[in-house]
Formats: C-alpha cells, sequence, structure tokens
C-alpha cells in the first residue's frame, strides 16, 4: 500500500526562480542550497532560518561543502573553489561551448568526489556530459550524451549510483554499479524507476537510511519515495507543481528539505502557487544519510 506524507511547509520565504541543491553542512548545522538562474549560493541557517547569500559571476548547479574549508561549486564554465565570503577560484574547467551549456544539480560519493553534469541551453538532445572531479583536482567526462543532468545519489553501501538524465523521453532512474576506492562505474546499468514521456519528469533524489530513494517529480506537485528494488512505497505531496530537489538535514538528519522554482510560470501560475521559489521542510518520519563532502 502506498502511503501519502503529511504535506511539506514553507520553511524560507526564498522566491529563488530556479532552486535546486540542497546539502546539508554539519559543520555548520546550515542547509547549503542554489538558485541557478538567480546566479547564488545560499546558506540557512535551520535553527533562526536565516538565510546568508553570496552572488556568483555565472550561473551555479550545485555547492558542496568542502573539506579544507568553503565549498566546491559547478558554475557555467567549471568547478570552481568558495570561500567563506563567497570569492570564487576555478579549479577545473570545462568546455561549456562559449556558454551554451551549464552545470544541473550533482553530489560527492562517499569518498569525497564531486560529481556534477551539464544539460544545454536549449535542452538540444545529447548535448550535456556527467562529469567527476576527483580530491586532487582532476576532472573526468564520466557520461557523454546527456540531455539533462539530474538526480544523483549512492546506496548506503556506497555500492550502487543513482541517476537521472530527465531530458529522455521517457525519463527513468537509473542504477549504476559503484567502486567506491576508484570511482568508476559499471557499463551496464539498469532501469530502476521508469516515468512515462510526457508527464511529470524525475527531477533531484536523495537516498535514506534504509536505502530508498526519494525523487522530486518536476511538474507533478510530489516527491515519491521509492524501495530499493524500485517499489513506489509512500507520496509526499507539494504545494507547488515544480519541487527540484529533496535533501535530509538537521542534527539527526530526520527533516527533508525541498527546493522549488517558479521559472516557466505566467504570472497566472504564480499567483496559483505563493510558494514557488520557496524552500520546503517535513519531517517524513525517516532519516537521512550524511550527506558527502568534497575532499580536495
Amino acid at each position: 500500500m502506498v502511503r501519502t506524507l503529511p504535506e511539506a511547509d514553507l520553511f524560507v520565504d526564498a522566491r529563488a526562480r530556479l532552486g535546486e541543491g540542497p546539502v546539508w553542512d554539519d559543520r555548520s548545522g546550515r542547509l547549503v542550497w542554489v538558485d541557478i538562474e538567480g546566479r547564488a549560493i545560499h546558506s540557512t541557517d535551520i535553527a533562526s532560518g536565516s538565510t546568508t547569500s553570496f552572488p556568483m559571476p555565472l550561473p551555479v548547479g550545485i555547492a558542496v561543502p568542502r573539506r579544507s574549508g568553503g565549498y566546491v561549486a559547478a558554475l557555467e564554465d567549471g568547478f570552481h573553489a568558495v570561500d567563506a565570503d563567497g570569492r570564487t577560484q576555478s579549479i577545473a574547467p570545462i568546455d561549456n561551448e562559449g556558454g551554451r551549456l551549464r552545470f544541473n544539480d550533482g553530489a560527492c560519493d562517499p569518498a569525497g568526489r564531486f560529481w556534477a553534469g551539464t544539460v544545454a541551453d536549449d535542452v538540444r538532445p545529447g548535448g550535456g556530459a556527467l562529469y567527476r572531479l576527483d580530491p586532487d583536482g582532476t576532472i573526468t567526462t564520466v557520461l557523454e550524451g546527456v540531455t539533462e543532468s539530474n538526480g544523483l545519489g549512492w546506496s548506503p553501501d556506497g555500492t550502487i549510483l543513482y541517476y537521472i538524465d530527465s531530458g529522455e523521453p521517457e525519463p527513468r532512474v537509473r542504477a549504476f554499479d559503484y567502486d567506491t576506492d576508484t570511482g568508476r562505474i559499471g557499463w551496464e546499468p539498469y532501469d530502476l524507476i521508469p516515468f512515462p514521456g510526457g508527464a511529470a519528469v524525475p527531477d533531484g533524489l536523495v537516498v535514506d537510511t534504509e536505502g530508498c530513494l526519494w525523487v522530486a517529480l518536476w511538474g507533478g506537485s510530489e516527491v515519491r519515495r521509492y524501495s530499493p528494488t524500485g517499489g513506489l512505497l509512500a507520496t509526499l505531496p507539494v504545494p507547488v507543481s515544480q519541487p527540484t530537489c529533496p535533501a535530509f538535514g538537521g542534527p539527526d538528519l530526520s527533516d527533508l528539505y525541498l527546493t522549488t522554482a517558479w521559472q516557466g510560470l505566467d504570472e497566472r501560475q504564480r499567483a496559483a502557487e505563493p510558494l514557488a521559489g520557496h524552500l520546503l521542510r517535513t519531517r517524513p518520519g525517516v532519516a537521512g544519510l550524511p550527506a558527502g563532502v568534497f575532499a580536495g
């Protein structure tokens, strides 16, 4: 039986055009997330709800805590170090075709490697790629021919990588065998969770301590919880049509945070969705895994 969980509520009046990539930073007790089109990294203190924002020079797809301090962010032109004052320094550029590509979501694996992927400005099929940034600064193109790189997550034991390309005609959550020692993926992935074309699109994802996947549905006004074998377990309704990415946070990792977007909504639609673009929160009754930290 599929459970329906209590609806997520407003946590931060964020008004992000395209909120994305929430990551719990247990060093500071803050949730780090981005507004891709607003070109900003946000850091929210969960005790007070106050948010510090760092303007970025380019669209930013994801920012993750860095073991040596500050953050590493995937900006439009590559990976950048970001210090505590928001200053950036390029550490691994990519060929973004003169600004026609940008990063869109990512995550660190359990060993501290930073994974993030791209999408073309016209979302042309196969225009993007999935990259891995190792702690020594080496950048590797892991997958080519990606249309809209999106959700990434690992099983609790780190042996499975889950991945979503939202731009496929019939998007799905794919599962790859994963070697945490080398960061290599198996080349025979399997489709864990299929989604019909033309319906709500799977966006960001996060994995909980039971190995279950939480997937945000862009255009679907909900987050779904799936078992490790792909069975639908629960739905979490949200008061916006475009949830983008869930993340567990808080001292016990039992709060579920959710970024959202108002990108593409007209004035009438925005009036009907006053929480679009805000940061939402709920307590789903399960806890998440610690977020990966970049080891470089």
